[in-house]
């Protein structure tokens, strides 16, 4: 079919692969414009952008989609679909209505559950036992549309860039399955229920902090979560400490007080021995490495 691509973060870039890999015409290539990164803070495309471009494929970045010069441009490419997956505009009515059999977006949740930014993320930050990813033809309405096909995944003690990863080969495939039925007709759609919707909004500053007067158990989704971006952190001997990963064991102290030699951490209800941690400025490290250079003894208050 005739497509037309949209999306920018990595999570995108395996269904642009999975497309152009199943033979489909690539009419187009939306990404957001390249953004400022690093030090020197020079304009970096995005991973769907430089994907395009090792493909040879025609590439647009507009800043948005609301003037009438870019609604009109994307409209002549007469496409047969749209393929969104994390592109970061919202589609105005004119864009939806343009592709002949419509817009579909790959979500990586199970809707109703998580619509919104930050579906993996906080799937895994509520503890929930499975999360997955869908494909939903899309509406004016947040994540709302009715769903054509599903995965489903159990999320166990995986990290965000573990789970992220994996969903995102997961719906690369499941989107080519879905637009190989939807050519052939034999698509089915079902709307969302009416229950069970929450919204995944993005991830605030504020939350990354670990508050130690928590229970081990919320805080380890909290770690997992954010791992390994943006990552929760604390502050031990003034100075900012990425926890990466831990895992809940029996303990009890004062919550933030280092329990023995191998960083165990009190918590308001047992413990979390921390494993993968990382200062600022640093790779990331196992805390057998990390307690060779930075001392973190037993008594010592995160």
């Amino acid at each position: 079919m005739r497509v037309a691509f949209m999306g920018t973060p990595d999570f995108a870039a395996p269904t642009l692969a999975e497309l152009v890999g199943q033979g489909h015409e690539i009419a187009a290539v939306y990404t957001l414009p390249a953004r400022p990164k690093g030090r020197g803070l020079a304009a970096e495309p995005s991973p769907v952008a430089k994907l395009a471009e090792a493909y040879d494929l025609p590439l647009r970045t507009p800043a948005m989609l609301k003037d009438a010069h870019t609604q009109t441009e994307f409209a002549e490419l007469n496409l047969d679909v749209a393929i969104v997956v994390a592109y970061g505009l919202l589609l105005p009515k004119s864009i939806l209505d343009a592709p002949r059999l419509g817009c579909f977006n790959l979500h990586g949740s199970l809707l109703p559950r998580w619509r919104g930014a930050a579906p993996i993320q906080r799937a895994i930050m509520a503890g929930d036992a499975e999360t997955g990813v869908m494909v939903m033809r899309m509406e004016e309405g947040l994540d709302t549309g009715p769903v054509l096909m599903a995965e489903r995944v159990a999320i166990g003690r995986k990290t965000y860039g573990e789970l992220h990863d994996e969903l995102a080969r997961l719906g690369a495939d499941l989107m080519a399955r879905a637009l190989a039925a939807l050519e052939r007709g034999s698509i089915e759609e079902r709307a969302q229920p009416g229950e069970g919707v929450t919204y995944a909004k993005k991830i605030s500053k504020e939350e990354a902090r670990i508050g130690w007067a928590k229970p081990a158990r919320e805080l380890d989704c909290l770690i997992r979560g954010l791992s390994p971006a943006p990552g929760a952190w604390c502050e031990a001997k003034g100075e900012r400490l990425k926890v990466l990963y831990a895992e809940p064991v029996a303990g009890k102290g004062a919550p933030g007080e280092v329990l023995d030699d191998n960083l165990t951490v009190a918590c308001a209800d047992g413990a979390l021995k921390l494993l993968r941690l990382q200062r600022a400025g640093r790779a990331p490290m196992d805390a057998t490495e990390l307690l060779r250079g930075f001392a973190l003894p037993r008594g010592t208050k995160l």
